[in-house]
This record gives structure tokens, sequence and C-alpha cells, in this order.
């Protein structure tokens, strides 16, 4: 049977995208679209019920979905395509919190989606722009957060999960259509426009599309030919945040091989932790090489403060300003020093402070306060490591450098730290910070690479060059950015969270020993 769904030798109804001219579309046309296999180059959408299955309900959930998935494919095939979809919503939120789903839709899958969008569908999506409609058999709640955010879409329509007190059944809401496949697509399209109104352009991949294509004024079948990707620079807005804890897209052979090494990598996890924790940070590098952890040192490491008696060293320790990858950035970059550097920190766990083999001291984002404890850890332990950005950032840019530390002292190294993982990400932040370093530690062979630039000269400095605090904060985060070949950005702790946890990542917690509130970040 040919891709579109027809007979042998049978033509399609529907040109393919590749001759549409989109030059002639522009302001007030409007295009309808389907999702998996049209706008998305990708016919299976697997890949994003397991990542929200996964976020979820964790390993346990992904591999109900695994044993699930053979028997969704058979039924859409044997039975009806609304029959498969129904197995992988069920499997993937029987259960689950509504707010968990949808905190997945939001921070998790636009990062999967803007890797999978269709060239020549996007080509004439974006070139209309009167109003841009989408379809989709997949849970609305899981594909609009992404179509309207990052691709511009006016509405979308899909299949609406049944809820009872804020939990997913696992099934579908017949009583708003059910599974939106075939004539129900048709249906909801005409609810989207006005009495009478026709859409300029309609694109679809599969025969269950016909129905909806046939109400447009023209209509584009998108072929299953492999193609790149658009670029991530080329979609209206570019994912700079997201959140969740798998690093591939899992596909049903990647997915089967995270369920597999689950168990082993939590295991091996707690060896590296505990080895962390009681080895002597001079043979960390050692243990960790052992352990498959390789940490890559790059450039010179400046010498530890003197002690007393030891005129060979310098007279005083430095502030390490690193760029922030995962709440180990100053562990490694110990780690790559040989001896334990002291830590500033606005968010840790009170599990990863307890773990810690490093002194970690919180801030409170207050500037005096936070001024006042960065002098005395400075003086009573010599050097100080201090990520500026104010919390972690996956993607290949920075984020705006607070310039306090600029002010504090003039002996600054700059730090360039980069990570890798291929199965897990050691980051959160709609999660239990606490697991951070064990997810990180699960990954087969991570790799941290610490790069020591040359300390400020004087003439760069607030003190001896009399540079504006913000003039260093920026030139250190240019430094960092052209040594990892990074961007520079002016986006904060807050863009991050609103953006992926729709708050300013405040959250109060309980006083401290001394009766002071503090504030986890």
């Amino acid at each position: 049977m040919p891709w579109w769904g027809g007979g042998e030798g049978e033509q399609p109804p529907f040109p393919s995208v590749d001759k549409c001219d989109a030059s002639r579309l522009g302001r007030g046309s409007t295009v309808v679209a389907d999702l998996d296999g049209a706008l998305l180059r990708s016919q299976d959408a697997f890949p994003y019920y397991a990542l929200v299955a996964f976020e979820t309900g964790g390993a346990a959930r992904l591999a109900v979905l695994l044993l699930l998935a053979p028997l969704a494919a058979a039924l859409r095939r044997a039975v009806s395509e609304s029959a498969g979809a129904r197995v992988l919503v069920f499997a993937a939120t029987a259960g689950a919190r509504v707010a968990d789903v949808e905190s997945a839709a939001r921070a998790v899958l636009p990062r999967f989606y803007a890797a999978d969008v269709h060239p020549d569908a996007w080509r004439v999506f974006s070139a209309c722009s009167g109003r841009r409609l989408v379809l989709t058999a997949a849970p609305r709640v899981m594909a609009e957060p992404f179509l309207r955010g990052y691709l511009g879409a006016d509405a979308v329509a899909g299949t609406e999960l049944a809820e009872w007190r804020g939990r997913a059944t696992g099934w579908v809401d017949a009583r708003r259509g059910g599974v939106l496949v075939g004539e129900r697509k048709a249906q909801a399209l005409r609810e989207m426009l006005a009495a009478g109104e026709m859409p300029d352009v309609g694109l679809g991949h599969r025969r269950s599309d016909y129905s909806f294509m046939s109400i447009c004024k023209e209509a584009y079948l998108v072929p299953p030919t492999p193609v790149e990707a658009v670029r991530a620079d080329m979609l209206p807005k570019r994912v700079v945040f997201h959140d969740g804890r798998l690093v591939q897209r899992p596909t049903p052979l990647v997915a089967l091989l995270t369920v597999l090494w689950f168990p082993v990598g939590l295991l091996l996890s707690l060896v590296r932790v505990a080895t962390g924790v009681l080895v002597p940070m001079r043979w960390l590098h050692v243990a960790f090489h052992a352990l498959g952890v390789r940490v890559v040192v790059r450039g010179t490491p400046p010498p530890p403060p003197r002690a007393d008696g030891d005129a060979a060293r310098t007279s005083t320790g430095v502030l390490f300003a690193c760029c922030h990858r995962t709440l180990l950035d100053a562990i490694f970059l110990s780690v790559a020093l040989g001896r334990p550097v002291a830590a500033v920190t606005y968010s840790l766990s009170r599990l990863s402070e307890f773990l810690s083999p490093i002194r970690t001291v919180r801030l409170t984002r207050d500037r005096a306060a936070d001024a006042a404890t960065i002098r005395r850890v400075l003086a009573e332990e010599g050097d100080l490591a201090i990520c500026p950005e104010g919390t972690t950032c996956r993607e290949p840019f920075l984020l705006r450098f607070s310039a306090l530390f600029a002010e504090l002292t003039d002996d600054v190294v700059p730090v360039a730290v980069e990570c890798r993982m291929s199965m897990f990400h050691g980051t959160t932040a709609t999660g239990w910070k606490g697991m951070d370093p064990f997810y990180f530690f699960m990954n087969p062979s991570p790799v941290y690479t610490v790069t020591f630039l040359d300390r400020l000269p004087p003439e760069l400095t607030c003190g001896g060059g009399g540079k504006s605090s913000h003039w260093v904060a920026n030139y250190v985060q240019k430094l960092i950015a052209s040594t990892l070949s990074y961007e520079c950005t002016g986006l904060t702790r807050k863009d991050k969270y609103r953006e992926l946890a729709d708050n300013d990542g405040v959250v109060p917690v309980n006083t401290d020993d001394g009766g002071n509130k503090r504030m986890a970040w």
C-alpha cells in the first residue's frame, strides 16, 4: 500500500507539499495542519508519550508503555488509528496528576518537538500570517504549549484526557470528541472556523486526514521522505530552557535501553556518590576515572593559597567564576584542582548538602547579606567558587552574570565548565533537586571538562582598573562563552523558572538555626 493510504496504482488525491508555492501565501491566509507526520517529520508519536510516561511515573511507567506499545501498533493496523492511540494514552497517563502532564508538556516536550519540525510543512505553515490551526490525535494538553509558544499556532484541537479529582483516568473524554482522527478532525476544524469559512491551505499525510483536507481551498500531502529538521534558529522562538531527565529522544529502542539500564545505573550512581564522599579530594580524579567518570582539565590551575611559612605560593586565594551546568560544577572544579574549594550556592537540597565533599554556603539573594557572606568565606577559605548565572542552563547559552562577585575581589579566575551526559540530565527545575547528582552519575560514562582561563589582569578589574562591576561581569561572561563557543544572553533565573515552572523559582522553606527565614530557589 502506498504511504498515503491509497490502493496500488492509484494516484494521491492531493499534490505533495513540495509543489506548494508559499510565496502566494501571506497576510490573511489561514493554514491548518496535522501534527504527527505533517508538521512534524515523525509519524510515530511514541517518543512523546514516552517522555510524558517517564516524567510522570519514572522507569516503571515507561516499562508499561513499552509493554503495551506492540498492542497499540497491532490495534492501529488491524482495528483503527483511534484504538491504537487509546492504548498509548492509557499507558502514558493513567493515574498521573494532570498538573504533572501539563508540566511535562510545558517544560520537556518542546525541546524534542522543535528538533522534529518538517521543513516543507514549516515553509508553508510559516508563510501564512493569518490564522494557523493545528489538529492532532495526540492529547491536546501535550502538544498545545509547543505549538502556541514556539510555532505561533493560534488554535490547537486534539484528543482530550478524561480527569477525576485532578488525575488522568487513562481514558479519552468521549464527551469532547474522543480520539481526534478521521471525520472528528473535520468536525473539530469546522468548530474552529466561522460559518462558511474555508482555510486557504491544509497539510496532512495519510488517508484519515482527507476529511479535513477536503474542507480547505487547497491541500497538500507531506510524504515520509527522510529530510533534515528545520534548524532551531529558523523557528520563531528558540528552546533555551528545558527540563526533564531524558537526554535522547526515547524511540522504542532508546526507551528499552533506558529501562534496562535504570537499575544498573542507579546502583552505579550510589557507588560513585559514595566514592565522592569518602575518597580524599586529591585521589578523586583517579577514583572517578576507574568508575567511568572522565574529568578533563585544560588550562593552568592556579596554586592554592599560601600556607603559613610557605612564601612560594600566592599570598591570597582567588574567586573562581564558573559557568553553571549542574549542581556538581564546584565539586569537579575541586577535583580538577586536587583540593576542596568552598562554594556559595542559591539552590541546594538538604541531601546534596549532606553528601557534598566540599564546604557549601547558602546565599539568600539579599545583596548586602550575600556580599558579607562571600567576603567572610573568602577570608576563611582563601579560594571560593561561585556561579554568577545563579541557575543552570543545558543549552549552549550563558545566562546573564550577576555583577556581585566583581565588586568583592579583583582576584578572579574565569572557569569554563562543560559536561556531557548520554542518558540522563543531572539538573531539574520542576523535580526534586536532591536527585540531581544521582541522575548525573547514572550516566554510563559522563564527562566533565574544566577549563581554567587566565586570572583577570588588574586593569580589567574594579579595584585595579576602575571598571564597573557590570563591565567585569559581562567581560567574564563573554570570555567563557568564547571559550565554549556558547552564546551570551541577558536571560536570568526568573526567565528560566517562568518558562519551565510558571513561577519565579522562589519557595519558602523552614527557618535556619538562627531564626532567619530562607528561600529555596
